[in-house]
């Protein structure tokens, strides 16, 4: 069965100075603005968003979930996993583009060891279909018990 999830982005103006917003069906994003400068100069957040922000949350979602999922077919339950998706943009020919995404994992898993977490860590980010989506950039991972 096919799943389909939308969000809608509107803009008005110039790529520079102009301004947009975006919304999800769930409504987790109602008119959330996002700008040239919620993108590149402020970005704190308290303006709106931006794209990469946007994905950097998708992939941490979808990776600790599927962690999640892995852990429990190995014989484990997380307490809890917390995750960092960090994309970076930089510039690749005459514009920016994203170069990379790091996620950075911390789980408390009673009963795994070091190597077993980051083994399961591992197979998370090789199937998480967000991982899978992302992959024309490179993704690296840290995992670490806490």
């Amino acid at each position: 069965m096919a799943l389909n999830r939308k969000a809608t982005a509107t803009w008005s103006g110039t790529g520079k100075e102009g301004s947009g917003a975006v919304s999800t069906t769930s409504g987790v994003l109602k008119d959330t603005p996002h700008s040239f400068n919620t993108r590149f100069v402020s970005e704190d957040g308290r303006a709106g968003t931006n794209p990469e922000e946007l994905i950097a949350a998708a992939h941490a979602s979808c990776f600790t979930m599927k962690l999640s999922f892995v852990l429990n077919a190995a014989g484990f339950t997380a307490d809890k996993l917390a995750c960092t998706a960090t994309v970076t943009m930089d510039k690749v020919g005459d514009g920016m583009g994203v170069v990379g995404i790091h996620l950075d994992v911390n789980g408390a898993v009673p009963g795994i060891d070091a190597e077993k977490f980051k083994a399961c860590a591992e197979d998370a980010n090789a199937n998480c279909p967000i991982s899978q989506l992302l992959r024309s950039v490179p993704i690296t991972l840290s995992a670490a018990l806490a």
